[in-house]
């Protein structure tokens, strides 16, 4: 399925209920860029169906933030990422559910980067749950 994501997502509501972006007005809009949930690390995984899009009259399928924010990681676009726990998210109620999404990129060449980003965002909370994960095993 073909969805809307990464910085364009951010800036629009989601059925989360968290923060994502407010520079809705600096967005270029009639540029979009879908990207195609087949065949990706989560599938239909956060997609929401049938959002409206600033200067689109048609509906499209929408990554919610957290997707949003895994699609960005996935592509190492870590600058456009930054602030995702305290400005994108904002709330820790949806921590576990993020950890393990992320923790599905171990294998990607560029991990090490993206481990050091989680590190960066969530600090103890992100050690510790990979403590955790590695005592599963």
């Amino acid at each position: 399925m073909q969805y809307l994501t990464g910085i364009h997502a951010l800036n629009l509501n989601c059925d989360l209920g968290t923060c994502g972006d407010w520079h809705q007005s600096a967005i270029q809009w009639e540029k979009l860029r879908l990207y195609e949930s087949e065949g990706s690390l989560w599938g239909d995984y956060g997609i929401e169906h049938d959002k409206p899009i600033p200067e689109h009259t048609e509906l499209y399928n929408t990554a919610n933030h957290i997707r949003a924010l895994l699609d960005l990681l996935y592509e190492g676009k870590f600058s456009i990422a930054q602030g995702m726990r305290n400005d994108f998210i904002c709330t820790d109620k949806y921590n576990n559910e993020i950890f393990e999404k992320v923790s599905m990129m171990t294998d990607l060449p560029h991990w090490d980067a993206i481990d050091k980003f989680m590190c960066r965002e969530y600090k103890c909370l992100w050690l510790d749950f990979k403590r955790g994960k590695n005592s599963d095993t």
